[in-house]
């Protein structure tokens, strides 16, 4: 018993020499990932900082260049200039009553006026003044002389392409996209860079980089996004053309955020011109512009042989100037609701009353509903959109702050497989909606399941055509998500997007007409919305878009894949009705 005293003592001598060096280590090995973190914030204010100066730098000397172009030029009319359309602004442009370097000066000083405003701009391309002495060599280019402001998502040589995100930083695209040569090529003068959302998944328009970006006929609302810099700039007269990406609605609802239009082409009809990217749910490059003519003319310059040379995998398909002008009456679907998300008022109306003027003028309207709303948004575009559960979002996210208009949307993404399924299982019987959404934010889980993913868009894809040719339908008219909304609800209404969303997974072109604005009236029928669920997303959507009088209405306009000059051909009768009915 003696002899086993003393080797007692030596193990629980040795038992705490343990522990103690247990403790230690996970002391130690806090203390080494709190060092790491600390480090890592410290890195990406650093880099923060430096594309704040960038982004003064940029504005200071635009500043300069425009106050000695007016000293220099005191008899330039900038005031005219910024009221011509653009196929007035290029028309004058080729006859040479107008120079570039009136335009361009012109439309510098007025977006250096909205930025200030409105925090729509990540930087102004200095570029742009050297490429003054170039433009002669394009004269002959549809866009001769035209300022065209560009999302920052959009390859620019010498430019990071950050989405708003850090770890982008620091890292200047080596050439052009394809887009931005074929704008050059066509005589056009790339001049300013415009903001969005943190990793482009949000249709709110702010990041931890460059800040919030808000509405040019209301500063407490959005701009909506992801293009949303370029639907501020537009509507705010700082640009009258500018290019935008989308893959959830991303032109469509600034567009009919800020007053403007906006046209999402068929998935692969332009080169893809920007670092996101993904198969399950297209996204497409398109025009931002104040009416439907400068869309379609943008439209025509990009689809040239310059466009199929540089990029093959475009198909040589030039812009059909005859179906765009075409006159013939069309046989219209149309919807108020599309069963997922109930139209705010003033949008529902502005359906009803573009579908009247649409009859009165020989149309025939005919009413279309789209297929299992309900299982798609999630099931097929959520489901493709977070296909590896969220990782590379979440990835491209760390090591730097989360907007607050993102942090609803990625917090459950960070939630392991096992505890989204569980959530999925317990909300299923109170909450259907979100519960799928939780599902969805599992992804495809393997290989084999990624594959039956792709069958499954592309059956649903065959399945809406046929039901489009069975109504025997040229085009479709229906809502759009809005009016702008109150900050920091877009990430917690991801779905309520649905009306743009279902364009994207279909690949089929669309765009958006503003036609009226938001009244007393729809004020006050908005107080007794309850949506198609009654749950706390139709609460949240109410309170997102509560406050809207006087802000722009809009709706959307649909075609089948590649018929994109009929898409526009739809949308510049809509304008062109509304416009003749306010007379």
């Amino acid at each position: 018993m003696q002899n086993t005293e003393p080797f007692i003592k030596r193990v629980k001598m040795d038992n705490w020499t343990a522990a103690l060096l247990t403790g230690v280590a996970c002391i130690v090995g806090y203390l080494v990932v709190w060092v790491k973190k600390i480090n890592s914030l410290r890195q990406a204010e650093e880099k923060i900082k430096r594309a704040r100066n960038r982004r003064d730098e940029s504005l200071q000397h635009a500043e300069q260049a425009v106050l000695r172009y007016k000293q220099s030029h005191p008899t330039t009319d900038s005031a005219f200039i910024l009221t011509l359309s653009l196929s007035e602004l290029t028309q004058q442009l080729n006859e040479g009553l107008l120079r570039p370097e009136d335009v361009l000066y012109s439309y510098m000083e007025k977006t250096l006026a909205v930025n200030q405003k409105l925090n729509c701009c990540t930087e102004i391309l200095l570029e742009s003044l050297d490429q003054l002495t170039t433009v002669g060599s394009n004269k002959d280019g549809l866009l001769y002389g035209v300022p065209v402001s560009i999302k920052e998502n959009i390859t620019f040589k010498n430019h990071d392409c950050s989405c708003g995100v850090v770890i982008n930083l620091d890292q200047p695209a080596e050439k052009d996209s394809v887009l931005v040569q074929v704008l050059k090529k066509q005589g056009a003068i790339p001049f300013v860079r415009t903001n969005l959302p943190q990793a482009l998944l949000n249709y709110d328009c702010s990041n931890p980089i460059y800040g919030q970006t808000v509405n040019p006929h209301n500063p407490q609302k959005t701009s909506g996004g992801s293009s949303g810099g370029e639907g501020a700039l537009i509507g705010g007269g700082g640009s009258l053309l500018g290019i935008g990406t989308d893959i959830g609605g991303s032109i469509r609802i600034p567009a009919s955020f800020c007053g403007i239009c906006g046209f999402k082409p068929t998935a692969g009809r332009l080169s893809h011109c920007f670092i996101f990217r993904m198969k399950l749910v297209s996204s497409s490059p398109g025009p931002m512009a104040r009416d439907v003519d400068s869309l379609a003319l943008c439209m025509q310059a990009l689809l040239c042989d310059h466009m199929f040379s540089l990029d093959p995998t475009v198909p040589p398909l030039p812009f059909n100037m005859e179906i765009y002008r075409s006159s013939r009456p069309l046989r219209i679907g149309y919807l108020e609701s599309n069963g997922y998300t109930h139209p705010s008022p003033s949008m529902a109306r502005g359906v009803r009353e573009v579908k009247a003027l649409l009859e009165q003028a020989g149309h025939t309207l005919v009413p279309y509903c789209p297929l299992k709303m309900d299982q798609i948004i999630p099931e097929l575009f959520l489901k493709g959109v977070f296909a590896d559960g969220a990782t590379t979002l979440l990835q491209k996210l760390e090591g730097g702050p989360v907007d607050p208009c993102l942090e609803p949307q990625v917090f459950p993404c960070g939630f392991p497989k096992w505890l989204k399924k569980t959530i999925s299982f317990l909300l299923k019987p109170v909450f259907p909606r979100l519960s799928a959404n939780f599902d969805a934010l599992c992804g495809v889980g393997s290989v084999p399941e990624l594959w039956k993913q792709h069958a499954a868009v592309e059956d649903y894809i065959q399945e809406t055509i046929a039901h489009w040719r069975s109504c025997n339908i040229d085009v479709l008219l229906c809502p759009v998500t809005g009016p702008a909304y109150n900050f920091l609800y877009c990430g917690k209404l991801l779905t309520a997007a649905s009306y743009t969303m279902l364009y994207n997974l279909l690949t089929f072109p669309a765009g958006v007409v503003t036609v009226s604005t938001v009244t007393t009236k729809d004020e006050e029928e908005l107080k007794h919305y309850k949506g198609c669920y009654q749950d706390m997303w139709d609460k949240l959507f109410k309170e997102a878009v509560t406050g809207g009088e006087g802000l722009p209405v809009a709706v959307q306009c649909v075609a089948l894949p590649w018929q994109d000059e009929l898409c526009l051909h739809f949308m510049k009768e809509v304008e062109q009705l509304v416009k003749e009915s306010k007379k």
